[in-house]
C-alpha cells in the first residue's frame, strides 16, 4: 500500500502563502495520481488539486485556481500543494490523496493522508 504524511499547514494571515508538502511511501510501484482535498468546519470535503504520476498534468478546483500550484518532486515521492493569495475561506483540513490512475481524476482516490490544518485569519 501507500502511506501519505502531510506538513506544512498552519496559521497565516489572509493575502499570505504557505506550501504543503505530502510525503508518500511504500509500494508506490504503479502509477499514482496524487490529489489534495480539504474539509472545513461543517462542509463536504471537496477537491483543491490534483497531478498525474508524471506531473504533466494538473487539475485545479474553480476556487483555487490562479492561486494554488500543485507538483510533484523529481523522484515523485513527494507532492507539494503551494497555495497563495490565501482566504479565509481557504481554512480546512487539507488531505493529501493516492489513487491508482493513468489520468487525474477528482474523486475516488483510495490512500488518504492524516491530513493538516490550514487556517487562514482575516
Amino acid at each position: 500500500q501507500v502511506q501519505l504524511v502531510e506538513s506544512g499547514g498552519g496559521l497565516v494571515q489572509a493575502g499570505g502563502s504557505l506550501r504543503l508538502s505530502c510525503a508518500a511511501s511504500g509500494r508506490t510501484f504503479r502509477s499514482y495520481a496524487m490529489g489534495w482535498f480539504r474539509q472545513a468546519p461543517a462542509k463536504e470535503r471537496e477537491f483543491v488539486a490534483a497531478i498525474s504520476w508524471s506531473g504533466g498534468r494538473s487539475i485545479y478546483a474553480d476556487s483555487v485556481k490562479g492561486r494554488f500550484t500543485i507538483s510533484r518532486a523529481n523522484t515523485k515521492n513527494t507532492v507539494y500543494l503551494q497555495m497563495n493569495s490565501l482566504k479565509p475561506e481557504d481554512t480546512a483540513f487539507y488531505y493529501c490523496a493516492a489513487r491508482y490512475s493513468d489520468v487525474v481524476p477528482t474523486a475516488g482516490y483510495d490512500y488518504w493522508g492524516q491530513g493538516t490544518q490550514v487556517t487562514v485569519s482575516s
